[in-house]
């Protein structure tokens, strides 16, 4: 099981290299169809990582203290920290 943390902080790096070349995209924006479909790409995300940041709302603030940053890490790294927020709970305290 030593895999998924490194797959998680692997799929969170990737994740926050999309969000820093669609935040770019946003202030300088790229030649042609490419900032069309950034902008488009942006949106989507944003969507689905607020739906992302209601689901882990609703299935762990009964099992862990939540913060601000804790819903802040799951709105820009998405799934990867539901991952490792559902190993912290699966983990058994020791």
């Amino acid at each position: 099981m030593k895999a998924m943390p490194l797959l998680i902080n692997l799929g969170k790096a990737i994740t926050l290299s999309a969000w820093l070349m669609m935040a770019y995209n946003l202030v300088m924006p790229f030649e042609g169809n490419v900032a069309i479909i950034l902008n488009i790409l942006f949106g989507i995300t944003c969507m689905m990582h607020c739906f992302q940041v209601a689901i882990f709302h609703m299935l762990f603030k009964t099992l862990l203290p939540l913060t601000k940053l804790d819903y802040l890490q799951v709105f820009i790294f998405g799934i990867f920290s539901l991952l490792a927020y559902r190993q912290k709970v699966m983990t058994p305290a020791s």
